[in-house]
């Protein structure tokens, strides 16, 4: 009588196998990006240019904008103050619709999710990928505001936006982007696809309104019991830290605690959403 032995693969191949799995998964969304990037700059654009046009050119073309706080001399332009928020808000939009609407659909229409599932590498990695990937998307999104918020506004209504630190500037789009994907992927768990259309009114309305984009989260000092409110939204912190990068003339939170609400933001909607989708894919 004989045994057979089954030997797993040393970590060092399966480590190999994860790599090329999530490398190969990744290139894949990406191809996909690149062959629909009309579509996703076009989506970046519209939101930040209806806005921009808006409060940019049309307010103070009919003579309803001035600095920002009313006409005190020496208050930052409100187009200045509103090109942060204009940034992180499309980062979050992007960040978590380019996860959770996929995610939806290959769980539920397209059924690609079990082609996924059955990739020889930990169920992790496939939504680590998926983060990733989303993030990415994010980030250029947010990229393609900026050229958006700088040519278009009324004579005299330029924003004053530079990158004063570059290093800050960096750390603050690439968490951002992250944080927004990790929220998309999170949702993507929790919401069902007949319930998607819930999205807009339960998730990014007050991620808007609430999400300091219009002003920096200092300005809330006038309404204390809202100002602890917003610190519920991830936004929030997204616009601060591109506002101390950007605009550190304006009020904003110190940087210290932008970056530790957004690493903690991340690895706790990042583990839940590992969880849940993990038990989402397998139940």
């Amino acid at each position: 009588m004989t045994t057979t032995t089954i030997v797993s693969p040393p970590r060092a191949g399966r480590l190999s196998t994860g790599w090329h799995t999530f490398a190969a998964l990744l290139s894949r969304d990406l191809r996909v990006t690149r062959r629909q990037l009309g579509s996703l700059a076009l989506r970046a654009v519209m939101q930040p240019l209806a806005f921009t046009f808006g409060f940019a050119y049309v307010l103070p073309k009919i003579g309803l904008a001035g600095g920002f706080g009313g006409q005190h001399p020496g208050a930052p332009r409100f187009t200045t103050v509103l090109v942060p928020g204009l940034v992180a808000i499309t980062i979050a939009v992007q960040g978590i619709t380019a996860v959770m609407i996929p995610l939806l659909m290959e769980l539920t229409y397209t059924k690609q999710m079990e082609d996924r599932a059955l990739a020889p590498v930990p169920m992790w990695v496939i939504a680590v990928q998926k983060i990733v990937s989303a993030a990415i998307q994010a980030l250029l999104a947010g990229l393609v505001v900026f050229p958006v918020v700088l040519l278009v506004h009324a004579p005299g209504q330029a924003p004053d936006v530079h990158v004063h630190n570059w290093p800050l500037f960096a750390t603050a789009l690439l968490l951002a982007s992250l944080l927004a994907a990790c929220t998309g992927l999170l949702l993507g768990t929790v919401f069902d696809v007949q319930k998607v259309q819930h999205l807009f009114a339960a998730v990014i309305t007050p991620l808007t309104v609430l999400g300091c984009v219009y002003f920096p989260w200092s300005e809330l000092r006038a309404v204390p019991w809202l100002q602890y409110v917003t610190l519920a939204n991830p936004v929030v912190y997204m616009g601060e830290g591109l506002r101390a990068a950007l605009t550190p003339g304006v009020g904003h939170m110190p940087v210290w605690a932008v970056l530790l609400a957004q690493t903690g933001g991340i690895v706790l909607f990042g583990g839940l959403a590992l969880r849940n989708f993990r038990r989402r894919v397998t139940g």
